[in-house]
């Protein structure tokens, strides 16, 4: 085995919902399975482990692609918007 570091960047997406609390694994995964027919979210079962209270979470996200092209939409939404309104002040005067 290698132990070359390889340097990756990280870049944080829209955060996850917990939709569901299973006992166990294979009640969240079919729950998994019935969300992924879905293509624009991203799904997974996360193991939460405490003292007295165990279960399987299933996560549900929307795909950090798809929350980047609706981000640069609303900017640009945005920016018309504020063009807009400044050019009807200027017409008034």
């Amino acid at each position: 085995m290698s132990t070359e570091e390889v340097n990756t960047i990280h870049q944080e997406g829209p955060p996850w919902k917990i939709v569901g609390r299973f006992p166990t694994f294979e009640l969240a995964n079919e729950k998994r399975e019935e969300l992924l027919l879905e293509d624009t979210i991203q799904v997974k079962v996360h193991w939460q482990g405490a003292v007295n209270n165990r279960f399987y979470a299933v996560k549900v996200r929307t795909d950090p692609e798809i929350a980047l092209v609706e981000e640069l939409a609303q900017k640009r939404a945005e920016k018309k918007r504020r063009k807009a309104k400044l050019n009807k002040k200027r017409r008034k005067k």
